[in-house]
């Protein structure tokens, strides 16, 4: 908070949203908005969608097929969303039955590696990660016993 202060006491143009630490380079007024792509690109549906869709396009059923688990909604629901971001462009073709084609962007191939090497850390770390959840849960009391 000193630097919000002292920028304000200068007469600052630009705020900051913390004195120190990742944040402090921010300015105060595109925090929320920052917040909002990071809870986009960071989601796990869009982390693996980017990471498959970097060799090249893919129809929706070539991406269904190539992260389990997606539903069609999701899928939908998230494709959607990665375009109106600029991630990944959609390219319907005028054919009989039509063809859809779902391919990433200049913008989001700059985010490729980021999700590849966070999905990669996930897969890697599973084990280490389940056992620490694991024991985590039998460290913790029932319900009955907190009365």
């Amino acid at each position: 908070m000193e630097q919000t202060r002292e920028a304000k006491a200068t007469g600052g143009a630009e705020v900051v949203a913390a004195a120190i630490g990742p944040c402090a380079a921010i300015p105060a007024d595109r925090m929320a908005f920052i917040r909002e792509v990071l809870d986009r690109v960071g989601d796990k549906w869009s982390l693996l969608l980017i990471a498959v869709l970097e060799p090249g396009p893919l129809r929706y059923t070539g991406l269904q097929r190539q992260v389990p688990g997606i539903s069609q909604r999701m899928l939908t629901l998230t494709l959607r969303q990665l375009q109106q971001d600029g991630l990944v462009s959609r390219t319907a073709y005028a054919e009989v039955p039509p063809r859809v084609e779902y391919t990433l962007t200049p913008l989001g191939r700059g985010l490729h590696e980021i999700a590849t090497s966070l999905v990669g850390w996930a897969a890697a770390h599973h084990d280490e990660i389940r056992e620490n959840r694991a024991r985590a849960m039998s460290a913790q009391p029932s319900a009955g016993a907190r009365g």
